[in-house]
């Protein structure tokens, strides 16, 4: 009989400290799940525009994001070796949508995601004076810092808007949201954007076609789509905000 007392007493702490355990592995379980962030999903295009797994929330993805950006070998480069380079690259961009009169000397322009702005600088030297870039880390004074998921501009303040980073949105339809939300009624879009290459290692996306372009581009039109040779990436999307009539 006292061997069967103290045997009871033993069972009963084993079996409340199992359930102790597995309590605490099932709240690890939900936090982990409350605090992945949501992706974009649209079953019409999934296939064509993927986004990449392993950020844990929107601080971690910043974060990677600033590892690139903040990169003393990398900007050493862009401000140097690549400056001029860029500049004469993305003039010659420009000036061929000045040709289309897709884009004027008063045109108020944007590049987003523009690092240290040679974008805004060929803008510049073409004629396009009032132009500016937003980045994670500014480089004044030709790029402000700025999130493009969240750009710190009121409603249609743009004419054009550029940017060849496209693949480092986590939240595509955040991105384009925030352009169609800027641009003024009429005003260009012009993506360069990466179909029959990978992007790199700190893109958060992966396009395969234009198509998923056009379902998030919802107050826009697409005018044209060409091949292009822009710094790893191939192709050049264009869109114009819609004109809507006003009551």
């Amino acid at each position: 009989m006292e061997t069967t007392i103290q045997i009871k007493p033993l069972v009963f702490r084993c079996f409340f400290f199992s359930l102790f355990l597995s309590m605490l592995f099932l709240l690890f379980l939900c936090r982990q799940a409350t605090t992945k962030p949501p992706t974009y999903v649209d079953t019409n295009t999934n296939t064509d525009l993927r986004i990449r797994p392993g950020y844990t929330s929107y601080e971690a993805y910043i974060q990677r994001q600033l590892n690139k950006t903040l990169n003393d070998k990398l900007r050493r480069i862009w401000t140097t070796r690549d400056w001029e380079r860029k500049i004469q690259i993305f003039s010659i961009f420009f000036t061929e949508l000045k040709h289309k009169n897709l884009l004027s000397n008063s045109s108020k322009s944007l590049s987003i995601g523009a690092r240290v702005g040679q974008e805004v600088e060929a803008l510049k030297r073409i004629g396009v004076s009032d132009s500016i870039g937003i980045d994670l880390v500014p480089y004044p004074p030709l790029v402000i810092h700025g999130d493009f998921h969240h750009q710190p501009f009121h409603n249609e303040t743009f004419d054009f808007e550029f940017s060849n980073v496209f693949d480092h949105a986590l939240y595509p339809d955040k991105f384009v949201g925030e352009i169609e939300r800027t641009l003024k009624p009429g005003g260009v879009c012009v993506l360069h954007v990466a179909l029959s290459r990978r992007s790199d290692k700190y893109s958060a996306n992966d396009l395969y076609s234009v198509e998923p372009l056009k379902k998030l581009f919802r107050g826009s039109e697409l005018l044209y789509v060409r091949t292009v040779d822009g710094f790893g990436l191939d192709t050049e999307v264009v869109f114009r905000k819609r004109v809507t009539l006003r009551s």
